[in-house]
């Protein structure tokens, strides 16, 4: 069973990442667009955060992302399909002490600026930022052997954030001051 584990913000989750993402861009290198650090791990300013590197990949076509889940697999991912949200693909690593999540999505679906708005509204707010990781702490004692009770109680606040988040962007796109 998972468990629900957090911990103090480091930087050797951009190390993680980068190392990671290396690895991915060598897999999906005729395909991929772009990719990402996402999640707890990327903002700082949340202080902490479950030790799981979450990594957005885009990609040109998400039907072709299946053709490489051998190669993910013999760097240590599980294939996870879909995991109920149609147009991604996921993988995990590390089993039940998981250190890795990639969400792959084509390129234009509106995940892809829900998770990238998110990060940029957080780092950009570094008040609202504090208070998820007080609240993921919070959670975190409640639901220590429950990580699905932990995400729960995290939803209604992420929701709010993420629509906060896309209005942010849309009228900071509006006045020319975030690219697009």
């Amino acid at each position: 069973m998972r468990k629900t584990d957090i911990v103090a913000w480091t930087e050797r989750w951009n190390e993680m990442y980068r190392s990671e993402s290396e690895k991915i861009k060598r897999i999906f290198i005729d395909e991929m667009i772009d990719i990402y650090h996402i999640g707890s791990t990327s903002v700082p300013q949340i202080g902490y955060a479950k030790p799981i590197i979450d990594i957005l990949v885009i990609v040109r076509d998400i039907h072709k992302v299946d053709l490489y889940n051998h190669e993910m697999a013999a760097i240590g991912y599980a294939c996870r399909g879909e995991q109920g949200i149609a147009g991604r693909r996921y993988f995990t690593k590390g089993g039940d002490a998981r250190t890795h999540h990639v969400h792959i999505y084509g390129n234009g679906n509106i995940h892809i600026d829900r998770h990238l708005n998110f990060k940029e509204y957080l780092l950009a707010h570094p008040e609202v930022a504090k208070k998820y990781g007080e609240l993921k702490r919070t959670l975190a004692e409640a639901f220590p052997d429950n990580v699905h009770k932990y995400q729960e109680g995290k939803e209604s606040w992420v929701a709010q954030i993420v629509e906060q988040s896309m209005k942010w962007v849309l009228k900071q796109n509006t006045k020319g001051e975030i690219g697009s």
